[in-house]
């Protein structure tokens, strides 16, 4: 994520106290960067700030989510844009940027994209899928109002409102929404961040004795996190748990070996209530 505030046009800075020959000095001497005719970034600029600014128009989409601080389940795709209507791309050969060209929502002329319309498109650019995830990250952050909430279900389609329905607040990371996701048609009760007796707060519980630890990509790396790991599955299991230990790899890329074994360790696990929740 980058800065709070890393582009300036010339009237931002300009309005900020700068003159023109302190822009000058501050390019010569690396602490503005030149983006094009009017547009400038500092140092700290991410690569996303930098397309949309060299494009034209506002983060939108993943990129903005992502700036937002929500989950997102890929994290090198191409900057999304939002260009207003009639506004130009200034940025149009061989950039890679997507373009977004909603109705403007924002309260003011300038400034961010607010997060329901950010959220909006991603429903229609990425699918359920990602929106639902997003969605949960915000819930989790207190960052939609239930007028937001309103217009999210009012302005969504029919899966934007499946996905909207199923939203709680309790998953701490964006695998255990899509956990949730993927496995709701199956009718299993999943719950995330469940303090189970005797084992700890565990990622998910399916049913009552299938535990499922959904491992981050830097969050239990190296010899002393792995032998924690198999001390708590190995408690688990001498409480009548069964523990299934995923990580982000497989449950991006190799879902369906992922959901092969929850289903058959759910079938042989004791699996208690199956609603699901």
């Amino acid at each position: 994520m980058c800065a709070t505030r890393s582009i300036f046009t010339t009237r931002q800075l300009r309005a900020d106290g700068l003159t023109h020959r302190d822009i000058t000095a501050a390019l010569d001497t690396g602490r503005l960067e030149r983006i094009r005719i009017g547009m400038y970034a500092s140092p700290d600029a991410c690569r996303a700030a930098r397309a949309v600014a060299a494009h034209g128009g506002s983060m939108a989409c993943v990129t903005a989510a992502r700036h937002h601080g929500l989950w997102t389940l890929d994290d090198e795709d191409e900057p999304h844009v939002w260009l207003k209507t009639g506004q130009r791309a200034h940025h149009e050969s061989a950039c890679g940027c997507v373009e977004h060209w909603d109705r403007d929502r924002r309260r003011t002329a300038s400034g961010p994209l607010p997060l329901p319309q950010v959220l909006r498109q991603i429903l229609g650019c990425r699918g359920p899928e990602q929106f639902f995830v997003a969605v949960e990250s915000a819930l989790r952050q207190g960052r939609l109002s239930s007028d937001e909430l309103r217009w999210l279900r009012r302005n969504t389609n029919a899966r934007g409102r499946e996905a909207l329905h199923l939203a709680r607040t309790d998953a701490d990371s964006g695998l255990e929404s899509l956990l949730r996701w993927r496995l709701r048609r199956f009718g299993l009760r999943v719950r995330t961040q469940v303090a189970v007796f005797g084992v700890g707060v565990v990622d998910a519980l399916i049913g009552d004795r299938l535990i499922v630890e959904l491992d981050g990509r830097a969050n239990h790396d190296g010899a002393t996190m792995r032998h924690k790991d198999l001390v708590r599955d190995a408690n688990a299991a001498s409480w009548g748990y069964t523990t299934l230990r995923f990580d982000y790899a497989l449950v991006i890329h190799d879902w369906d070996l992922v959901e092969t074994a929850i289903l058959g360790a759910f079938a042989s696990a004791g699996p208690g209530a199956a609603a699901s929740a």
